[in-house]
């Protein structure tokens, strides 16, 4: 372990267990004197308390980022129905931005054809923003809503 500039010891942060050794300046954590270097649990100090005490953290930290994920899910991409693009050309852009297989791009296209739109896309509201604007790129109607619970 290397120490930070003043010569202690090296301060270890829970949220960087297990990850590669990196470099923090004070601006990062406040209150805590650095620059610093955090070194990684190894294999061999694994068993030490706090490598535990850093993966229980860090386990913590996941569930919470899942947690957030999950609350941040329920959006949707929509694309309505125009005067203006053939539904040929729906269905290509439906192909080439989304991956869709020709049938799966068929079907979406019709429904926006027949019923007036389609749910295209699911996901967290910056993809969903991300879709959105792509799809006014490629010229076609899209918003994005709250997903029915």
């Amino acid at each position: 372990m290397e120490p930070d500039v003043a010569g202690s010891s090296p301060v270890v942060h829970p949220r960087v267990a297990g990850r590669q050794q990196l470099f923090h300046t004070a601006e990062e954590w406040p209150g805590i004197p650095g620059p610093f270097f955090v070194q990684p649990c190894t294999p061999n100090a694994s068993s030490s308390a706090l490598c535990q005490a850093r993966n229980v953290a860090q386990a913590i930290e996941d569930t919470e980022l899942q947690s957030s994920i999950q609350l941040d899910s329920p959006w949707v991409t929509i694309v309505w129905n125009d005067p203006v693009n053939l539904m040929s050309y729906v269905s290509w852009v439906f192909r080439s931005y989304f991956g869709f297989a020709t049938e799966e791009a068929e079907r979406l296209m019709l429904q926006v054809h027949h019923d007036g739109r389609s749910v295209v896309a699911t996901g967290s509201r910056e993809e969903m923003e991300r879709h959105v604007e792509a799809m006014h790129d490629f010229g076609l109607w899209a918003t994005l809503q709250k997903a029915d619970a």
